[in-house]
């Protein structure tokens, strides 16, 4: 287990943070919503799975010291989603995934959290490679991936479903972020 401080990473429209006590009642408004939960799971949670599904996020970062955080719009300071790294035991990678409140969708960002959150897997952990796993169905996600700069790389069977992954090599997102005048 790590001991590595759970760090907070902003970008000009989000801070991603540490989940708190607070959140469980926008979090369980967010993840009680089914076109939100439509691809994460299938299924609305109730509030109990909300608070269950914080303490599993709160438990990854525990265990593997980077994990979701959680994604507050910073001129308002509202809850708006989750979006960062998991990788729980069985799991086919290192994924960024997001997950953002359906008020909220269309406004890029997924894209801008995700971009954050690969720039700490490459830069702060030193990760060679990085999956988003996605529904073949969920057009949306795959857009964010693929503007995230991932490519399909295969199909595979998750959990009792047939899911896409997409993914970036370290070496190609600081192509691109280099490209990008960025400095990596």
């Amino acid at each position: 287990m790590t001991g590595r401080p759970e760090p907070t990473v902003e970008t000009p429209r989000l801070r991603l943070r540490q989940f708190v006590e607070d959140d469980l009642d926008e979090y369980a408004r967010i993840t009680a919503d089914p076109e939100v939960m439509r691809y994460v799971g299938g299924t609305p949670y109730t509030r109990e799975e909300a608070w269950r599904s914080l303490g599993y996020i709160l438990g990854h970062w525990k265990i593997r010291g980077f994990g979701l955080w959680a994604v507050e719009e910073r001129s308002s300071g509202a809850l708006i989603g989750r979006i960062g790294l998991y990788h729980p035991e069985g799991w086919p990678g290192l994924e960024v995934g997001w997950l953002v409140a359906r008020s909220r969708w269309e406004e890029g960002f997924a894209t801008e959290g995700g971009s954050a959150a690969m720039r700490y897997a490459f830069q702060a952990l030193d990760a060679a490679h990085l999956i988003s796993v996605i529904e073949p169905r969920n057009a949306a996600s795959i857009r964010v991936a693929e503007k995230l700069g991932e490519r399909f790389e295969k199909k595979l069977q998750l959990q009792g479903k047939s899911v896409l992954v997409f993914g970036i090599a370290r070496a190609r997102w600081e192509a691109i972020h280099t490209s990008e005048g960025e400095r990596t």
